[in-house]
């Protein structure tokens, strides 16, 4: 079942060398957020920055103007809803809300705390999320929601590889196949990294393409941090959906990436840069045309 753009956006026509500008912005964005209060999670929102933009930029077709429903247009679920700073920044920058309300970022009474709330009603937040192991199995709902309404859009969430560590998320891996959830195309950060340490030294995922080949799912490998992979990947999936399966992209990232000195490290994962970090961060993520809040 190829999807067939049914909604018109200007987000839809930008090319890989305007992916990479904006991803470079959200990036700012990020480490800007963070700093300001201190607190949140720029390593794994730094890592998804690519695939986000993808997402909303390139590969969904999706109406800024927000409608909880998502009738007519794909749907995208954070399951590791700590990395909100990339979420928030890519909704913003797509037209869900004001940019300058990123400045709010887990101030009292902001619609941006540090997990996404749909109490906060902040448009393009559908689920609350970042309590672990849930994102899968709301987007299996969505997803047979959209086929018992006829709907021929796609569903995707993406979920950290750490976050595979939750007995519900293999609840639900075991579910979509034999239900031929084949409208939705999950995506697993392979970052390597969790909160405590490496994946292999906290909690080893092993052979993470068998495991979910063995349970039905069709498995396609990218790398989440090279946007001339990702995209094609990504519309692959879309191209394989319809077909009986539900789709799962391994995506490779570095955690931090495009900051040198948070890459590739857990350290960076819930910490604050401070000012001279912050600093060197910005000199290293440039722009042609700085938009910073």
């Amino acid at each position: 079942m190829s999807q067939e753009n049914t909604l018109t956006s200007p987000t839809q026509q930008k090319s890989v060398a305007e992916l990479k500008q904006i991803a470079a912005q959200v990036r700012r964005d990020i480490v800007r957020m963070v700093h300001a209060v201190n607190s949140g999670h720029p390593g794994g929102s730094l890592g998804c920055a690519d695939l986000l933009v993808a997402l909303y930029f390139r590969i969904m077709k999706h109406d800024p103007s927000f409608s909880m429903k998502g009738e007519g247009e794909d749907l995208f679920f954070l399951s590791n809803g700590h990395i909100s700073p990339v979420f928030y920044s890519v909704l913003a920058r797509s037209g869900y809300f004001p940019v300058s309300e990123l400045a709010t970022f887990r101030k009292l009474n902001s619609r941006l705390q540090g997990h996404p709330a749909t109490h906060e009603h902040l448009p393009g937040i559908r689920i609350a999320s970042g309590s672990l192991g849930q994102g899968l199995s709301v987007a299996i709902g969505a997803a047979q929601a959209k086929k018992l309404n006829g709907d021929n859009r796609l569903v995707y969430v993406l979920m950290g590889d750490g976050e595979l560590e939750e007995g519900q998320v293999w609840e639900a891996a075991m579910y979509a196949p034999h239900h031929k959830v084949d409208n939705l195309i999950a995506i697993v950060d392979r970052n390597g990294q969790q909160i405590d340490g490496s994946t292999e030294e906290i909690m080893d995922l092993g052979n993470l393409r068998a495991k979910f080949e063995a349970f039905g799912w069709r498995v396609l490998e990218t790398d989440g941090n090279d946007l001339e992979k990702l995209i094609p990947t990504l519309e692959e999936a879309g191209k394989l959906s319809g077909q009986g399966q539900p789709s799962i992209i391994l995506m490779d990232t570095q955690m931090g990436f495009g900051v040198d000195y948070m890459m590739g490290t857990h350290k960076w994962h819930g910490t604050a840069p401070n000012d001279e970090q912050l600093e060197k961060a910005l000199q290293q993520l440039l722009v042609e045309e700085a938009g910073d809040y």
